[in-house]
């Protein structure tokens, strides 16, 4: 059914979504993702950042994932140059999303690289769950925008509070972005394959977290995907399918 989306240009009376529920479903995502910008604040302040650096990174980069582990590899004592690369690597499945969006919302040449900003886990998801491109734009421009202005806006308050608050890991508001984050990839595992890759990640993001860098986990993770398909393909291989013993039909009765 995804691959059945709507590339024209059609309302409602097409058997679209009437564009008032698109915008609502798009306002929530966009108010209960954005407000995750406060803990983003707190920590990259309570890491060593400054308050400069803090916004920047949200108004330039402004993807939490990548963020959070930006930072988080910084506070750790990690090298710059590795949180970086971990951040990065984070930050590429946004240009998977950009191919898809690019052929579902055909936007004009003009406002593509603005666009090209607000494509993050929340836009793609808002915009491919609609059923025509028209209510598609509208999903996500108005996720794209409500998180980014409410993103930044909390990002500055979670940076000024982070003194009043104090030790940030009392309140274990570094998990926040995680969680969040977490909770909007879990409904997309939808395959065994899929699935296997999220784990294999996890085990490998946590369980060398205690011996590797800060900031070396993430790029380890990275790999379970590879691994993950190649462990399918070993699999697929030693089970193929012989064609040749499975007839083509059913034995006909005779008479």
């Amino acid at each position: 059914m995804a691959e059945r989306t709507a590339l024209a240009d059609t309302g409602n009376q097409n058997g679209g979504k009437p564009d008032a529920a698109v915008v609502r479903d798009a306002l929530g995502v966009g108010f209960a993702v954005g407000l995750s910008g406060f803990a983003f604040g707190v920590t990259s302040a309570g890491g060593g950042l400054t308050l400069l650096q803090t916004c920047v990174l949200s108004l330039l980069v402004f993807t939490g994932a990548s963020q959070f582990a930006l930072v988080g590899a910084l506070a750790a004592g990690g090298n710059p140059f590795t949180a970086a690369a971990g951040a990065f690597f984070l930050g590429v499945r946004n240009a998977f999303y950009g191919l898809r969006l690019s052929q579902l919302l055909a936007l004009p040449r003009a406002v593509r690289p603005a666009a090209a900003q607000w494509v993050i886990d929340e836009t793609t998801a808002v915009a491919l769950a609609q059923p025509t491109r028209r209510s598609a734009r509208i999903g996500f421009t108005v996720t794209g925008l409500t998180l980014y202005v409410l993103w930044n806006l909390t990002t500055l308050l979670g940076a000024l509070g982070a003194g009043a608050i104090g030790d940030t890991d009392a309140w274990g508001l570094d998990a926040a972005g995680p969680a969040v984050f977490l909770a909007l990839l879990a409904p997309m595992l939808k395959t065994t394959l899929e699935r296997a890759v999220a784990g294999l990640a996890v085990f490998l993001g946590l369980g060398l977290l205690p011996v590797l860098p800060a900031g070396v986990p993430v790029l380890v993770a990275a790999l379970a995907a590879p691994i993950a398909l190649y462990g399918a393909g070993r699999r697929a291989t030693r089970n193929p399918v012989d064609a040749d013993e499975a007839p083509d039909e059913a034995p006909k009765e005779e008479r």
